[in-house]
């Protein structure tokens, strides 16, 4: 079974600095129906004008993952951790037991547009820990890049659930097939372009939830990035 969330159907919020959309309740938007899928809990499509951003906060007990679209989002934490995020990077941050961080737009002149994901952790109180990687283009295109699962297989980021997230880039007319195991379940995030989804048609923002399915098909109309994460 599928089930699209088009992506004018979500949540906003625009505080001038930021434009955020989001896939499920977070903040003042709350819709019982979306109150996240399985342990995808948020999944926030945000843009940031330069040389803005979200000033030190803290959090606990969720797994925070950021993937950046384009421009730079710098970070800083309590773990002493600094970086500069560009296109390509991924971050997981496991808040666990409590850290504090702040995230920002790096460039003076650019916006920055990126993806912020939270996860639900396995298990409560864990150490704060951050990881960091960058996948290049040709590792993410016309295939599905493992960026994030449970056991850091493949050279992906490891987080504290039974979850495995890909990212692919494909041209157009580009098509792939993923196999789902029983009792799985899927989120697809269409990040930008044109997907042909099993009869759907996914474009910027829309996302889909898949459930009680063996298989998916999935084919690229034009240039288009995708998020696909397999859960528990």
């Amino acid at each position: 079974m599928i089930e699209v969330r088009h992506a004018r159907e979500r949540g906003r919020s625009n505080v001038g600095w930021l434009d955020s959309w989001h896939s499920f309740s977070f903040s003042d938007y709350y819709d019982p129906r979306y109150m996240g899928f399985r342990a995808l809990r948020v999944l926030n499509d945000d843009r940031v004008n330069p040389s803005a951003g979200f000033g030190a906060h803290s959090h606990r007990d969720m797994e925070i993952v950021s993937y950046v679209l384009s421009g730079e989002l710098a970070h800083r934490d309590s773990m002493g951790n600094g970086s500069t995020m560009r296109p390509g990077d991924v971050q997981r941050m496991s808040a666990g037991s409590g850290v504090t961080h702040s995230e920002w737009n790096h460039s003076t002149s650019e916006p920055v547009h990126f993806l912020q994901i939270w996860l639900v952790p396995e298990q409560r109180g864990i150490a704060p820990s951050y990881e960091q990687r960058h996948f290049e283009p040709a590792q993410l295109k016309d295939r599905l890049c493992l960026v994030a699962s449970h056991d850091g297989r493949d050279g992906s980021l490891s987080v504290h659930q039974d979850v495995s997230l890909y990212i692919s880039k494909l041209g157009a007319g580009q098509e792939l097939a993923y196999s789902v195991a029983p009792g799985r379940a899927l989120w697809l995030h269409v990040a930008r372009g044109t997907l042909a989804l099993e009869g759907f048609t996914l474009s910027d923002g829309d996302g889909a939830a898949v459930t009680e399915a063996s298989a998916l098909k999935l084919r690229a109309q034009d240039e288009t990035e995708l998020l696909l994460f397999d859960l528990a």
